[in-house]
């Protein structure tokens, strides 16, 4: 089973090399790194050029955003299976790849995820936050859950039936995609009860007030676009972060 991870970076030089690393030390033996480069000029194209993964297909344009990188390095890959690999996030284990392709075998899901935990910037070894994400049912996106979205692996079909990423959304476009393919789309998810990914914080959605004013309001507008709830569903939503904090693995 082939599986393509799509990289979407602009100047992601400080954390790329550990992404890049924790890619190239996977045991699947048929990977795809399709890497999306907003027009990079920190030393991000010159490291890939020297130490990107053995099957990278790399292209360097610009954009008009996130969502909109993501949607085109999505469009170029040919893999069975799609995956995200941000370049401040990396791989948890070097079979993380192998246990998602032993679980798409099964024909009956369309799609993986696993637990991911929040590491400090300057420190990947130091764990600020763990999110066991628990087996996924439809009740449960009422009450603001969601699967870990570094995490996610699906099926090319879902993008193909049910559509990539709105680019609409500046910071929110990965939950508003999750519930599209989780209700309008019918997509069928199993779960792999691990540490999949580890990801740096002080993304674009915490940056700052401001940002995280706009994520909340992106959120509902997402909530209320896919009928799963209202304002309870996003109180629901960042309640349940809180107990992040004080889990371990």
């Amino acid at each position: 089973m082939k599986v393509s991870v799509v990289t979407a970076v602009m100047n992601g030089g400080d954390t790329l090399p550990q992404a890049i690393a924790s890619l190239r030390a996977q045991t699947h033996p048929d990977i795809e790194h399709v890497v999306q480069d907003g027009g990079s000029t920190d030393g991000t194209l010159e490291y890939l050029g020297r130490h990107g993964h053995p099957n990278m297909a790399l292209v360097s344009s610009p954009d008009s955003g996130i969502y909109h990188a993501i949607n085109t390095g999505i469009s170029r890959t040919t893999g069975d299976v799609v995956g995200l690999l941000h370049a401040d996030d990396y791989l948890a284990s070097p079979d993380i790849i192998a246990q998602v392709a032993e679980a798409m075998q099964d024909p009956q899901i369309d799609g993986v995820y696993g637990d991911l935990e929040y590491v400090a910037r300057a420190d990947a070894n130091r764990v600020i936050r763990y999110w066991k994400a628990g087996d996924y049912a439809p009740a449960r996106l009422r009450r603001g859950w969601m699967p870990p979205h570094p995490t996610l692996y699906l099926r090319r079909q879902v993008f193909e039936r049910a559509g990539l990423y709105d680019p609409s959304y500046r910071i929110s476009g990965d939950y508003d995609g999750m519930l599209r393919w989780l209700t309008t789309g019918q997509v069928r998810l199993g779960y792999i009860p691990q540490v999949m990914v580890r990801m740096r914080i002080g993304g674009v959605s915490n940056r700052s007030f401001a940002h995280m004013l706009r994520k909340s309001r992106e959120d509902y507008r997402a909530i209320r676009r896919h009928n799963v709830g209202g304002f309870g569903t996003l109180l629901g939503k960042n309640l349940s972060k809180l107990p992040q904090f004080g889990r371990r693995p």
